[in-house]
């Protein structure tokens, strides 16, 4: 388990393979919550590569000194990480 925010990974091997590969991660806040942006992609057993580019936002909460997961949302594709961009980018701008 993780005691910094930094620690923090979605990375995860299985049998010699890395079947979930992060990227890169932005913290979007810290403290005893901690939200954090994480840009990966799967292993695809079936076409024996990985699959397209993912995100996930994932909240942790730090108990007895680790942070734990709390919960995630998955943001599946560029599409939507497209709409959720500009819906925020429109209220943002006041729209």
């Amino acid at each position: 388990m993780a005691e910094t925010v930094e620690e923090l990974t979605i990375s995860y091997e299985e049998d010699g393979v890395v079947v979930t590969e992060e990227l890169d991660k932005v913290v979007l806040s810290k403290g005893a919550w901690a939200t954090v942006l994480f840009k990966y992609r799967s292993w695809d057993k079936a076409k024996n590569g990985y699959g397209p580019v993912a995100f996930t936002i994932r909240r942790y909460r730090k108990q007895n000194g680790e942070y734990k997961q709390q919960s995630k949302f998955t943001i599946s594709s560029e599409d939507q990480a497209r709409k959720i961009i500009d819906a925020l980018n429109g209220w943002l701008d006041g729209k």
